[in-house]
């Protein structure tokens, strides 16, 4: 197996200033294994659902190659819900309902054809899931990456640190690098956390860009200006597909490569957010996502 992914797969109820779009499609998982579809075919997620999710939808993943013996259905019970409603500016949300369902009591199990992965990405779960799930490896893989979020930071940071010291990559946005670090500065922030544990950081700066960082190096990346954003729901999670299913299929885990595998996910990324849930990322081509990468290319096309 190239690629695992853990997290959620959900049900999301949004409304932005462009609309709403009740009962959808969501989920950290369900988001970065599509993402990660169009440059791998050998991946499978870990997650768990109620029996109310659509057999459809199921089949649709499957039909991207991706491998769902590690997807628990508990019958009888509910899929995890969240609810939101975003602001004007589109960076800024209120969380409305989230109602955990069959992820309160969700025990990760990484079916045995899953547990050599070469490759593992943490979506954002509990700390405490995340590091069961690396302990189920039956080796260490070539590069862990994982997502957390500020709410773990308060709750959990123990926990949190502990997991952090297992992985290659954490994934976080610009107010929760900060946070974790107590520092203000980005660069301050990441030297800091290179000492937790992670070789890499990515900083995701939502419209702003993202930031790659290891020891003495730095690459930024733009976000690429679009007219509307539709729904930015599941837009960091389609990054980290993007970043992490570039990097199963080239094999390299060099910082050149990260580099490539950072627009990758920023232009999946930006198809995401054109349409609420998971509607872009069912019909793209690989044409589709050529000509997105030519055009974050020229953003920073210059001559001095």
């Amino acid at each position: 197996m190239s690629l695992v992914s853990v997290g959620t797969v959900a049900f999301d109820s949004i409304e932005t200033p462009f609309g709403k779009a009740d009962m959808v499609v969501g989920g950290a998982a369900t988001y970065i294994s599509l993402a990660a579809s169009y440059f791998t075919k050998e991946q499978g997620i870990v997650s768990v659902v109620g029996d109310d999710f659509p057999k459809e939808e199921l089949k649709h993943l499957q039909k991207r190659g991706i491998n769902l013996d590690g997807l628990e259905i508990k019958k009888g019970e509910k899929s995890f819900y969240w609810s939101g409603r975003y602001h004007d500016n589109m960076n800024q949300r209120d969380t409305l309902v989230t109602d955990l369902n069959v992820l309160a009591d969700f025990k990760p199990k990484v079916p045995t054809d899953l547990r050599d992965a070469k490759y593992l990405m943490l979506g954002n779960l509990t700390p405490e899931i995340q590091y069961k799930v690396i302990k189920q490896m039956t080796k260490r893989p070539k590069l862990i990456a994982m997502d957390t979020m500020n709410f773990w930071m308060d709750i959990a940071m123990k926990s949190l640190k502990k997991t952090i010291k297992q992985v290659d990559i954490l994934m976080i946005n610009d107010e929760e690098a900060r946070q974790l670090s107590g520092e203000y500065s980005l660069v301050k922030a990441a030297a800091k956390i290179h000492k937790m544990g992670p070789k890499f950081l990515i900083i995701k700066k939502g419209e702003h860009g993202a930031l790659l960082f290891a020891e003495n190096k730095v690459f930024f990346a733009p976000a690429l200006p679009l007219a509307e954003v539709f729904d930015p729901t599941g837009a960091g999670d389609t990054f980290a597909g993007g970043f992490m299913g570039y990097i199963a299929k080239t094999e390299s885990t060099s910082f050149e490569n990260m580099k490539r595998a950072v627009i990758y996910g920023s232009a999946m990324a930006s198809f995401c957010v054109e349409e609420f849930s998971i509607g872009r990322l069912k019909n793209l081509k690989a044409t589709d996502i050529k000509k997105r990468v030519k055009r974050f290319e020229k953003l920073g096309a210059f001559t001095l």
